[in-house]
């Protein structure tokens, strides 16, 4: 593709230009506090690797301030997990693997300042402090996606939010009036963001007017492609999904290492997943089931050694068709 057609592909309309701003002026609005998750789950220096692991699997959280006599000391997160697991030094404390030259915004700071350091660090979350540097709670980029979606819902009647399709809040959108687009790039290894995708593709749904229904199926099916791309894949891979007014398409592409016999990993608690990966509370082997359980199409096709493409359909009744009419 030229960069004269790649350019032309991202012009956007007025409206949703003047969507884009209002999105633009209410990051400047909003303080991070109206946004952030409160009371997070915290640990100690002296809490041990094996405890850090426990947590994440049952709260399935990716990551955890710690904290000293109230003060913020350091943050310790999957990443710094897996090192340990590597290690097989589950014993040692977290003081051993925990970040401690980090990022923070005070809880008072305008939300734009919080993502200028997100893409200026690619960071995938912030501690939050008040004015006396107490840790009051965490920030990540979903918590700045759901704040202003959810400020938007209060600021416009319902009748002008449908008429937004959406559209204007992902930058990964190719569409045009009649369908919509959404594009994500899945990172390998990447369970900090596993899951990411799939909730915005479902709050776009929601907010198109879809069945809640709809939008739960479609949820799960692309979380469990999803993460599947996380865990299994060399590079991670692709996920496309396109609303129609009847339908929605999803395709999910990967250039390996591919799926060597099909019919066993359709088998329900068929697994290839590490013990690492395992021991994080992923790699069940339910994926490709729970995403067939809650669709009306599946397509599977798979070179050993090449890679993977999993085409999906769910096809949508009068009754539920999105976008036109709703």
């Amino acid at each position: 593709m030229s960069p004269d057609s790649l350019f032309q592909s991202k012009i956007l309309t007025k409206q949703e230009a003047d969507n884009i701003t209002r999105v633009e002026e209410l990051a400047y609005e909003l303080k991070v506090e109206e946004v952030m998750t409160h009371d997070p789950w915290t640990v100690a220096p002296d809490t041990s690797m094996g405890t850090v692991l426990e947590l994440f699997r049952q709260k399935r959280i990716s990551g955890a301030p710690v904290v000293e006599a109230g003060k913020l000391a350091g943050l310790v997160s999957i990443e710094d997990l897996l090192k340990c697991l590597q290690k097989a030094d589950l014993e040692s404390a977290v003081s051993r693997y925990m970040s401690t030259k980090l990022l923070t915004v005070k809880s008072s700071d305008p939300v734009i300042e919080a993502l200028k350091l997100f893409v200026s660090s690619h960071y995938g979350r912030m501690p939050v402090i008040d004015k006396e540097g107490n840790l009051v709670g965490i920030l990540t980029k979903g918590d700045i996606t759901s704040g202003i979606l959810h400020a938007i819902e209060h600021d416009y009647h319902e009748e002008e939010v449908r008429r937004y399709r959406a559209s204007h809040l992902f930058e990964d959108i190719e569409s045009d009036r009649s369908s919509l687009i959404l594009r994500y790039n899945i990172k390998q290894g990447d369970f900090t963001h596993g899951g990411a995708a799939s909730s915005a593709i479902k709050r776009a749904l929601l907010r198109l007017g879809a069945n809640p229904q709809i939008a739960r199926r479609t949820g799960i099916a692309v979380y469990e492609a999803e993460m599947n791309l996380v865990i299994h894949t060399t590079n991670g891979g692709i996920i496309r999904v396109e609303i129609e007014p009847q339908q929605i398409s999803i395709t999910i592409s990967d250039d390996g290492p591919g799926i060597e016999d099909v019919n066993l990993a359709m088998r329900p608690g068929y697994s290839t997943a590490t013990e690492r990966v395992r021991e994080l509370g992923f790699g069940a082997g339910m994926g490709l089931v729970n995403i067939q359980r809650c669709v009306d199409s599946m397509r599977l096709e798979s070179v050993y050694g090449r890679g993977t493409n999993l085409r999906l359909k769910i096809i949508l009744s009068d009754q539920e068709s999105v976008g036109e009419g709703s």
